[in-house]
Order: structure tokens, then C-alpha cells, then sequence
């Protein structure tokens, strides 16, 4: 399962991420509300580990956007305020569960598996099957096939057609790839991504018809059936 973390305190959201993946799950990382949002949009996250005091864009505009998109994703608010009020607060705008710094992380890790059990059991959470064409990609058992054929694909290659599916039908920039495949929130300046998606486009294209994966000169990249 893999978890969002929007913290902007860059030492204790690493803290947290090694101890969740050391707990067996996969963790992206945003260190503002604006990148939080973004990779929160992108989707495939079980659960979000949200601050609220976050340059930007604070912690509870981020969850009522999202809430207002109807994304049902259970939230687990981290904040330094305690007050009834603020726990109130954050409950209110969308929060499942809410934690005041500093905390245990034995703790914070019972009450992710809490809402993840519970996400679970109401049959809630994240698709975890996505289709396009003939085109399908398991993300529990992190396989994909096409016309029923199974393709072999690197991490890298699966999270770039995962989010190149999420957005089926709309033109994917290579600044939102960099963004959510590699977390680079700036351009490097090297063809990783030309690279990847030439890479994807052999496994997923070469062999079947009709071809999915277009670039759009000038833009970007995008999974669309032509005429």
C-alpha cells in the first residue's frame, strides 16, 4: 500500500516515511500544500498523512479541496494544536483521525493501520483496478496486461503508466511526470522522462493495436484511443 505524506518539516517527514516503509508500506513525500495537493489528485495513495501548518497552502484547504472532489481517501490530520477546538476543526473539514505533535510513532502507525482496516471493511479507499482499452493495470498485485497478455514492467515504468492512466484522455506535461513519478518539483534538465516513455511505449504499444501512448508535441504525453 502506498501513503502520502504532506509534512513540511523536512527532517521529521523523512523520519516518519523510513519508519512506515520499514513498517512494509510505500510513501510519497510533499513538503507544501500546493505539492500535496497535486500528488493527492494524482491518486493510488490507501491513505493521506497530512499537517496542517503548511506553507503555501495550509493542511485543512487541502483536505476540504480534495473532499469537495469527492475523494473519499482516509485522512489522518498531524498537528501541533490540541485544543477541542482545533481537533474539531479538523474532523470537521474531512479528517478521520487526528494526531497532536509531537507523538509516538508506535501510535501513529496503529491508528494507519486502524483507518486502513476500516477503509477496507467499508469497502472504501483508492481504485485499485484501472482500465483503459484493452489496457489494464493491477495495482495490489502491481501487474499489467494488454489483450490479456501480461507486459514486464520496471517500478519506474508503472508508476509513469499508473499516473498516465489516472489521466486517460488528458494531455499528462512532462513537469507533472517529473512531479509524481520521480518527485523532482524541478526540471533537471536530463530526458528521463523522453527516455521512459519511449521505454513504456515498446512494451505497451509495439505488439497490440490500436497504439495508446501519443505524444503531443509542445505538451506532453497522453493515452488516448485516435480514428
Amino acid at each position: 500500500m502506498k501513503l502520502l505524506i504532506i509534512e513540511d518539516d523536512v527532517a521529521a517527514a523523512n523520519l516518519l516515511k523510513r519508519g512506515l516503509e520499514e513498517s512494509g508500506y510505500a510513501v510519497d513525500l510533499a513538503h507544501d500544500g500546493e505539492q500535496g495537493l497535486k500528488q493527492a489528485r494524482a491518486g493510488g495513495h490507501s491513505l493521506w498523512v497530512i499537517d496542517i501548518m503548511l506553507p503555501v497552502r495550509d493542511g485543512l484547504s487541502v483536505l476540504k479541496a480534495l473532499r469537495d472532489e469527492g475523494k473519499g481517501t482516509p485522512a489522518l490530520i498531524l498537528s501541533a494544536l490540541g485544543k477541542v477546538d482545533d481537533r474539531v476543526e479538523g474532523l470537521r473539514a474531512g479528517g478521520d483521525d487526528y494526531m497532536v505533535k509531537p507523538y509516538a510513532f508506535a501510535e501513529l502507525l496503529a491508528r494507519v493501520e486502524a483507518l486502513l482496516r476500516r477503509s477496507r471493511s467499508s469497502g472504501g479507499g483508492p481504485d485499485t483496478l484501472l482500465e483503459f482499452a484493452d489496457l489494464k493495470i493491477d495495482l495490489l498485485s502491481r501487474t499489467v496486461t494488454r489483450a490479456g497478455q501480461k507486459i514486464d514492467l520496471q517500478p519506474r515504468e508503472f508508476s509513469l503508466l499508473e499516473c498516465l492512466m489516472r489521466h486517460a484522455g488528458q494531455v499528462v506535461t512532462r513537469t507533472m511526470l517529473l512531479e509524481i513519478v520521480w518527485e523532482y518539483f524541478f526540471d533537471p534538465q536530463t530526458n528521463v522522462v523522453d527516455v521512459h516513455i519511449s521505454r513504456l511505449r515498446q512494451k505497451i504499444d509495439k505488439n497490440f493495436s490500436p497504439p495508446l501512448l501519443h505524444t503531443v508535441r509542445g505538451s506532453g504525453y497522453v493515452l488516448r484511443v485516435e480514428a
